[in-house]
Formats: structure tokens, sequence, C-alpha cells
């Protein structure tokens, strides 16, 4: 097998594991509170990043680095992930990771809205109005099947979880901090497992570690051995040797996995016009992830420039 055929396994590895992720965080809140859930899995897997980090001779963060990490653990694991986690108790896996899709989309109205960038080209707005029209498609069509009390509140949850992805990327963009972003998203994660265990407990929704179900621990332990570990490894594994729009495209098929997924196993539904719906959101954030990389790559030149 080739070095590219590899990569390519990595990619699909990647985009299966991440997709089943929103799964098997479904089957977890069925047995324990959401953000106790999350904050277990990020404990584990942040300390397992961070420990492998410091025995390969990893200083520990300084001062002004532990701020920015705890900012980013903030928005990206407690906001983010943590509210996520919990809307998979009210909506289906696949509705939920259609929705952590949109922040492409999210980012280019926050750039327009605070940042006045007023580079939306037409590929841009057309992705922009095929992303709300396909979302709004998929909402239409599961409102009808939200056989379970607080459908609207899930909806709510994942999209606050979606903004705290969206924002958190573009502080990234912005402020660069010197430090190995793989060893920055242990810190991130340990940060923000202590912040959701804290948030379980001051709630009141929190179940002694003991009388966790065992398939909330079964499912938690591949949340972290699968999600944390396996499908970051062939992550980086496929970003090293793929191109970065082809490495890319499991974000594009992580939704349509747990959809998928989430149908066979979780008896969630699906219906033409969800899967339709799903197609045209996904189309729509394509198209914004094509037009923003025009605009960070320089564009090709044509024969009369070439001359």
């Amino acid at each position: 097998m080739t070095r590219q055929q590899k990569a390519y396994g990595a990619l699909a590895l990647t985009s299966i594991l991440w997709g089943t992720t929103w799964v098997a965080s479904k089957f977890a809140v069925k047995g324990a509170p959401g953000l106790q859930v999350a904050g277990i899995r990020q404990l584990i897997a942040g300390s397992l990043l961070v420990g492998w980090f410091l025995l390969r001779g990893e200083k520990l963060p300084r001062r002004e680095q532990v701020a920015w990490l705890t900012l980013m653990g903030i928005l990206m694991f407690v906001c983010s992930n943590g509210l996520a986690t919990v809307s998979l108790k009210f909506i289906s896996s696949g509705l939920s990771s259609l929705i952590a899709s949109l922040y492409p989309l999210c980012v280019v109205i926050m750039e327009l809205i605070f940042f006045g960038n007023k580079k939306i080209n037409a590929l841009t707005f057309a992705g922009l109005l095929l992303g709300i029209g396909g979302i709004a498609l998929v909402l239409y069509s599961n409102a009808f099947h939200a056989g379970e009390n607080g459908f609207f509140t899930g909806m709510m949850l994942s999209f606050i979880s979606m903004i705290g992805w969206a924002v958190a990327t573009l502080l990234i963009a912005r402020n660069k901090v010197n430090i190995n972003p793989y060893y920055a998203t242990g810190w991130q994660m340990l940060i923000g497992s202590f912040i959701l265990l804290l948030l379980s407990l001051s709630s009141g929704s929190f179940i002694p570690v003991a009388q966790l179900p065992l398939n909330t621990w079964l499912a938690i332990a591949y949340l972290v051995t699968a999600g944390s570990v396996i499908a970051f490894i062939a992550f980086i594994y496929s970003m090293k040797h793929l191109e970065p729009a082809i490495a890319s495209l499991y974000a594009y098929l992580n939704p349509i996995v747990a959809i998928l997924i989430g149908a066979l196993v979780s008896d969630e539904h699906l219906t033409l016009p969800i899967v339709l719906g799903s197609l045209v959101t996904l189309v729509g954030v394509f198209l914004v992830n094509k037009s923003l990389q025009r605009e960070k790559q320089p564009a090709p030149p044509t024969d009369a420039e070439a001359m």
C-alpha cells in the first residue's frame, strides 16, 4: 500500500470515527448528564494528550499561555463540546452534527458584522443561502418527528455550541500563541473538563462515578479511544500527506455518517426531506469553504498573466 493510499484510508477512518462519536455520545447521555459525560471524556483524553507531550519533553505553559488556553478551553470544550453533548438529550445525533457543520457559515456572518469583511462574493452568498435553506428544511422535517420533550431546547443548545466553535475559530485566526497546537488541545481539554465537571456538580446534574451505568462507560471509552486518540492520529496523518482541500473533506462526511449510523442503530428518523436538506446544507458549507480558500490563496494565473 502506498503512502497516498494510507492517507486516503486515514481520511476515511477519521470521517467514520468522528461521525460515529455523535451516536456514541447519544448513547452515553442516556444514562448520565451531558455535562458530566463531556467532562469525563475530556478529562481522560486531555490527560492522555498532555501526559504524552510532557513525557516527550514539552514544558509547562507560561502564564499568558494559560490564560489563552483557558479561554479556548471554555469556548471549544465547555461551550461547544459540552453543550453539543447536552443537546443530544433532546435531539438526534444526526441533527446535532449537521448544525455543528454550519460553523463556517457563522464565521463568515460574524466577520461581516463585527469585522466589516466585505469580501463576500457570489460563491459565498450562494453557499450561505443553501446552508440556511438546507438546515431550515431539516429542522422543519425533524420538528414533526420530535417525540421527546425539549426538542427546541436541544436545537438552541446545538446552535449555541456551533457559535462557540465559530468564535474560537475567529480568535485563533487573529491571535497566534506560540505553542504546539496538539499540546494546546490537550490542555484545553483538561481545563475544559474541570469546568464541565464543576458545572455538572453545581447544577445538581451529577451521578456518583460508581453509579454510572456500564453503557455510559463503554460509550465514553469509545469516545476517548476512537474519537480522541485513533481518529486524531489518523487526522494528523491525512493532513500531512494529502492536500488540505482533500483532507478537510472529513467535515462534510461526518454529518452523513452520523445521520446514517443514527438511523441504523438508534432509530433516528430518516426521511427524504431530511436527506435532501442535509445534502443541500453540506453543499452550502462546501461553497462557503471554497470561497474562503480562494481568498486565502492567490488565484491561479490566467493565460495572459502567465505570459
